[in-house]
């Protein structure tokens, strides 16, 4: 689940999902508003919920997975954050400044900031965590937002200003990032520091304790600026498999989940869950895309490409794997926003173009039963790789695999471990193509994920595609503040990621959550049901910690 307003938001990064998911509204079952309304909030207890994935590390520079994020959310802070109207505001900064038309920030941060060591948090903490993110020996994937910035200059202990040369759209979000030590981490090997594992941060919550494999528990900080977090620990239990996760909540063991489809309309219906949990159902923020390996020579043609988009049929998927709960896209924006490109089609299944676009490229098919091969005879065959129990992404992964075949391409899925998906194959371009999804952020940029410059190891460009006059959008794109003129560019980008087809976008779906009604102070909202997660409560009636293990 995740945890705040647009926790990726906060991180200003574009996440990998390890499950499709975030931003709110409709709910179900009697709830906190009707149970606790009334209530005076009680501090202690514990709050027990599922991760799919381990966390690579919690470093959240050096992560691109959701999993780090998630806990990464709970210990650090930021200048400023996004509120439950998807506004950002001051959280560590007490005020910041907006001059020259956008071209200089002025930020003073807060004097009650410490870390949970005691050091007080200043700007030169701010300072560090800059001069780390331009460091171009930095293994991060996300310093662009940092290398817009022409001068950064610390004014006092408590103060700092941020110049840019021209306007940058994301310029206020770029200090939405989390802060890092500078007092523990100036001189590490980030790659190496323990403190990637024992992080020490200046959030409501702190990590207690990290058992590979099974659980990380935090404990609430008794110091944190914005008062002390109602709930005394969240243990987030590694459970890999979403199968195995509805077992666990039906048997009390969790406290919240993101349900299935299946889950949601058929499994949750008896009167013992309207009587014991709460439901919430709103569109995500996010899309589930198959990418495919541009390095491979069976997508390098974008004629092939573009005959598999027609070859797939999204509305079945949303049919067969999300019930109706979502819905197909054609491309990387949330439908119903402004940079949403409504001229390009959801859904373009079309057997025939399929077959008669793999034939202009070269691929024919002897026998009407027999593969799909090329002019030296190799059949067309490939693998879908993704992440152990993701059903959703399996069930459509099986769906194309199925429509392929009718085409006679053979296509194997396999699935690994999330840390591993990630470090090994994701990173590494290890893959021919790859079953995953994007969180969507409030500003369109895509820099960081369609630029060239990301194209390389580690560099969320993964798939390795190329293109001169994208380039040029995604630079102009983020130098304009104006909307309106912000508009056609970033239509034409989604325009070239159609006719290239480096992703086939699949769907959107709808973020369906499960929580306890033990679970006091849920109050949703635009940005999500966890933007007010620290005053999220237990009554004392319900805290012992037999009732959740």
């Amino acid at each position: 689940m995740q945890r705040s307003a647009l926790s990726i938001a906060l991180c200003v990064l574009l996440i990998l999902a390890a499950c499709d998911r975030d931003d709110a509204t409709r709910s179900t079952g009697p709830g906190p508003a009707e149970q606790g309304a009334a209530a005076a909030p009680e501090f202690g207890g514990r709050l027990v919920e599922a991760t799919i994935g381990e966390p690579s590390n919690l470093i959240p520079p050096l992560a691109s997975d959701s999993s780090s994020h998630e806990i990464a959310d709970l210990v650090y802070v930021s200048a400023l954050k996004y509120d439950k109207d998807i506004n950002l505001v001051p959280y560590a900064a007490q005020s910041y400044e907006v001059l020259e038309d956008g071209r200089l920030l002025r930020f003073t941060l807060r004097k009650d900031i410490r870390w949970t060591d005691g050091t007080p948090l200043t700007a030169r903490d701010v300072e560090f965590t800059y001069k780390l993110m331009v460091d171009p020996n930095t293994p991060t994937a996300y310093a662009e937002d940092f290398l817009a910035v022409k001068e950064f200059t610390r004014t006092g202990e408590y103060t700092f200003e941020a110049r840019y040369d021209k306007p940058f759209a994301r310029a206020l979000v770029t200090w939405a990032h989390a802060i890092l030590p500078r007092h523990l981490l100036e001189g590490q090997d980030l790659l190496k520091t323990p403190l990637a594992r024992q992080p020490v941060g200046a959030g409501p919550y702190m990590l207690k304790e990290w058992t590979a494999g099974n659980r990380l528990v935090l404990t609430a900080n008794p110091d944190y600026f914005e008062g002390r977090a109602y709930i005394d620990e969240v243990v987030m239990r590694i459970i890999p498999d979403q199968s195995t996760q509805f077992m666990e909540l039906k048997s009390g063991n969790l406290d919240l989940i993101n349900l299935s489809p299946q889950q949601y309309l058929y499994q949750t219906q008896e009167q013992g869950w309207a009587q014991n949990y709460r439901k919430f159902q709103y569109v995500s923020s996010g899309y589930a895309f198959l990418g495919y390996n541009l390095k491979s020579p069976l997508f390098r043609d974008v004629r092939v490409r573009r005959a598999l988009l027609h070859a797939i049929d999204k509305d079945e998927i949303v049919r067969g794997v999300l019930a109706g709960l979502g819905m197909a896209t054609g491309g990387p924006y949330k439908p119903g926003t402004w940079a949403f490109n409504e001229r390009i089609p959801a859904n373009e299944f079309d057997p025939a173009k399929a077959k008669a676009l793999l034939a202009q490229a070269g691929w024919t098919r002897p026998k009407p039963d027999g593969p799909l091969v090329d002019a030296h005879g190799t059949p067309f065959a490939f693998t879908i790789l993704t992440n152990q129990g993701n059903s959703q992404r399996i069930k459509a992964a099986i769906i194309i695999q199925s429509h392929l075949k009718d085409l006679g391409i053979k296509v194997e899925i396999r699935t690994v471990e999330w840390a591993a998906f990630i470090k090994e194959f994701v990173d590494k371009g290890r893959f021919d193509a790859v079953m995953l999804s994007w969180n969507i952020l409030q500003d369109p940029d895509l820099y960081d994920v369609w630029h060239s410059s990301k194209a390389e190891p580690g560099g969320l460009n993964f798939v390795g595609f190329k293109n001169a006059e994208l380039d040029d959008l995604l630079e102009r794109g983020r130098r304009m503040l104006d909307q309106q003129k912000r508009k056609p560019l970033y239509d034409r980008i989604q325009a070239i990621l159609h006719e290239e087809q480096p992703y086939c976008f699949l769907y959107v779906p709808m973020a369906l959550p499960m929580v306890h009604a033990r679970i006091m102070g849920i109050e949703p909202a635009p940005a999500g049901i966890t933007h007010n997660f620290i005053r999220w409560w237990i009554p004392k009636t319900y805290q012992g910690p037999e009732l959740i293990q």
